[in-house]
């Protein structure tokens, strides 16, 4: 049959990975260091992965191809969920062990007694991170942690700038950060799926104060209007002493 199906250029591909985040099917693995669609029936032809792909190797065409088979998807992803624990990390099948979703289970890290050279009064600090990966570009849209959440969208300067992050905001939130300046792309079209896909039920914005993060609030506004779903939301805006300013 004829139909519409990506197509890659190796001589543009970098080996990044980004794409295999974004296909929500599983469709591509890395080979070789270049991403390739391992099955024509995994591939829905909608081209979720084009606008992920910072130097544009991905392409959609028209040809002949095997139909896609959403049956066959699901029953590849049920096989590997189940195969992904107590497998390292380098033999995920996704072929990216970067843009693998799991959700952290921190009930170890928070009972464990502080370091010897801690002071009595202090306590250690703890990571309140719920899940991998974080950057808004390698987070897979199905990704189950999503599923009723209360996102915390940050540009990843916040982290360095304010030393609380995990307790004041972290804590109990699912994390997604990126840097609006340095990142390739936009955040809203990834940002919309996200929203569409799932019952997202409050999303918090850590910005910092210099001018270009204000291009990660504008992606989650128009990610609220592209998606249709506008969900309960606010922008904490971070100076770079680490102050909160509004």
């Amino acid at each position: 049959m004829k139909r519409s199906i990506i197509t890659i250029d190796e001589d543009k591909c970098n080996g990044c990975g980004v794409c295999i985040g974004a296909c929500h099917e599983g469709a591509l693995r890395l080979v070789d260091g270049k991403a390739k669609l391992i099955s024509e029936i995994y591939c829905d032809g909608l081209g979720a992965c084009l606008p992920e792909c910072p130097t544009g190797a991905i392409a959609i065409e028209e040809r002949e191809a095997a139909g896609f088979d959403e049956e066959a998807v699901k029953a590849r992803q049920h096989k590997e969920e189940k195969k992904m624990h107590g497998r390292p990390l380098d033999d995920l099948a996704c072929g990216c062990p970067g843009s693998h979703a799991k959700t952290l289970d921190r009930t170890a890290a928070l009972a464990a007694p502080a370091p010897r050279d801690t002071a009595p009064a202090a306590e250690a600090p703890v990571s309140r991170l719920q899940q991998w990966p974080v950057q808004i570009k390698l987070v897979p849209v199905s990704a189950p942690y999503l599923d009723g959440a209360d996102l915390l969208i940050a540009a990843d300067c916040v982290a360095y700038a304010r030393a609380s992050i995990h307790e004041e905001y972290i804590k109990g939130r699912i994390t997604l950060i990126g840097c609006p300046k340095l990142d390739e792309g936009d955040y809203s079209d990834k940002l919309a799926r996200i929203l569409a896909a799932h019952d997202i039920r409050s999303i918090t914005v850590l910005r910092m104060e210099v001018p270009c993060c204000g291009g990660i609030v504008q992606a989650v506004k128009q990610a609220m209007l592209g998606s249709g779903k506008m969900v309960p939301w606010s922008v904490v805006t971070i100076g770079t002493d680490g102050s909160i300013l509004s």
